[in-house]
């Protein structure tokens, strides 16, 4: 079997451990150390159908515009340029300038370019500040940091997903706006808070690999007004 060959290294901002990335052959990984694989560039389908299904819902608007919280290796941007339109505006927050080179280089290729879009504009800060400092920007927010709304690479995302955060998500969303959120696993009190907050949601499990491989989560919360 072709071994890994570790290419690079990246400290998460604020204590949150290093990430390595790997290839072997055509295939990339990117693992937190000490605590396993955070992601994999041959399994990404649920990654595709957080952009997929949120753009699916952005009924009648024309020149949406997005907020990514967390490039990843640009799955998740690749289908939102796919389903978005050609008048789309796709804003990523990338904590990690690191990973934002890998998606430059050597990781490009696996997601075709996105961003080489000129659609894409590109922050290398925290989701969290973006969002703090918007109101009714954004037609969605998709957020796919960290392992889902119990954090795995750094426990200052957990704020995004409590009652402030989601607050202020539903701030930054127009009316009819579509915050939606990837979870590796189910969360019974995140769908709780998402409530309260105000949000119509509906939660989907969708496969991590196409129709097949674990079942991830994601939910869709709408701001009604």
């Amino acid at each position: 079997m072709t071994p890994w060959v570790l290419l690079d290294t990246a400290q998460v901002p604020g204590n949150g451990g290093k990430l390595n990335l790997y290839q072997r052959g055509d295939e990339f990984s990117i693992k937190i150390v000490g605590r396993g694989e955070l992601m994999n560039s041959r399994v990404h389908g649920s990654e595709e159908a957080l952009a997929e299904h949120t753009c699916a819902r952005l009924v009648g608007c024309s020149n949406p515009r997005l907020l990514i919280g967390g490039l990843g290796m640009g799955f998740t941007l690749a289908a939102a340029l796919r389903h978005a339109g050609e008048q789309a505006q796709v804003v990523v927050a990338e904590l990690v300038p690191e990973v934002v080179e890998w998606n430059r280089g050597v990781l490009g290729e696996s997601a075709a370019h996105p961003l080489e879009d000129p659609r894409v504009i590109v922050h290398e800060k925290d989701v969290a500040r973006i969002i703090k400092g918007e109101q009714q920007a954004y037609d969605a927010i998709l957020l796919d940091v960290d392992n889902g709304p119990e954090g795995l690479t750094r426990k200052k995302n957990n704020w995004l997903y409590s009652i402030g955060g989601l607050n202020a998500a539903y701030a930054a969303l127009r009316p009819q706006g579509v915050l939606a959120v990837w979870s590796a696993g189910p969360a019974p009190e995140f769908l709780q808070r998402l409530r309260k907050v105000g949000f119509e949601v509906d939660e989907m499990r969708v496969r991590a690999h196409g129709s097949k491989g674990v079942r991830h989560i994601i939910w869709f919360a709408r701001r009604v007004v």
